[in-house]
Parts: structure tokens; sequence; C-alpha cells
């Protein structure tokens, strides 16, 4: 069975793993402040052939920065959070 080359419109959905809920592909396309998530290949490649559809669609460096590079870890995350919100209230007391 050949792949379609262009994403599904917005009538079709899948369950989301990271949301728990159904979505569409746009979602997951700008879910990542204007990026895909990381998960979008692993979620839609039964559907269409989203890697070929992202490649085309996102700069080489963009592709790499979701696709390519290690994700955080969640105590990584965390601590961004807190020193970004401890450097928002320094500031804001300033």
């Amino acid at each position: 069975m050949k792949l379609k080359k262009t994403p599904p419109d917005d009538t079709f959905q899948i369950r989301c793993s990271k949301l728990g809920h159904q979505i569409y592909f746009s979602y997951c396309r700008k879910e990542n402040f204007g990026l895909p998530c990381m998960k979008t290949m692993n979620c839609w490649f039964r559907y269409f052939n989203v890697e070929e559809y992202l490649r085309a669609e996102l700069t080489p460096e963009e592709f790499n920065q979701v696709f390519q590079t290690p994700p955080k870890s969640r105590v990584q995350s965390l601590m961004e959070l807190i020193d970004k919100a401890q450097r928002q209230k320094k500031k804001q007391n300033e």
C-alpha cells in the first residue's frame, strides 16, 4: 500500500499519547512553539509519508532541532523552568 504524500485534513483525528485525547495533524504540526511535536513522525507514519512531508516543510535546521536532537530529561526541563521563573521574579522585583 502506497502512503499519501499529504497529511489528512482536519476531519481526521488520532489519539495523542502525549495529551491523551484525539487531535488533528495540524495541531501536531505547530505544537512545539510553531514546530512539530517531537512525536509527530511516530504517531502519523501509518497515515501518510510524514517524514517526507516534514522534510519539505521545515528547514534542515528545524528538522534536526525537533527530530535529531535528544529530548531533555524531565529533571533538566524542570530545572530550566524553575530558573526561568526565578529570573522573571527577580526582574519584576527590580
